[in-house]
């Protein structure tokens, strides 16, 4: 199972919010959410986490803040495959199409030389 497989929607929201941070109280949470739900509701997201490996707490004081297990890159890879298969059909040419095409982000012209230049790398790796 991936790591980040089985968090809903908010779970999700959360997690991404303390990576951002570093670490983070409830408090920390919920200046970072849009429309976030109640304390209450946000501590007992970051203790499911905290249950499920996400997250480790220290004591600071009366507060507990929250901090990944997992360094993000891993997290990160594994939420873009999700995404990937989710939307793109598992097809990561589906990605790169929907970035290229997008007409109210155009992607600028250094933005397109590192990825040319990202694409001639990993063919030359395959090639190896």
């Amino acid at each position: 199972m991936h790591f980040t497989e089985k968090l809903g929607r908010r779970e999700r929201q959360i997690l991404e919010a303390v990576y951002r941070l570093g670490s983070a109280s409830v408090n920390d949470v919920l200046a970072q959410l849009p429309d976030p739900p109640s304390y209450s509701a946000i501590r007992t997201f970051l203790r499911i986490l905290e249950e499920k490996g996400h997250l480790a707490h220290t004591q600071d004081g009366a507060r507990y803040v929250y901090h990944p297990t997992k360094p993000r890159p891993p997290v990160a890879r594994e939420a873009l495959y999700k995404l990937m298969e989710t939307f793109f059909a598992g097809r990561p040419e589906q990605i790169v199409s929907a970035l290229l095409t997008d007409e109210e982000r155009k992607l600028s012209p250094e933005d397109l030389e590192r990825l040319s230049a990202m694409i001639e790398q990993a063919r030359r790796k395959g090639g190896e």
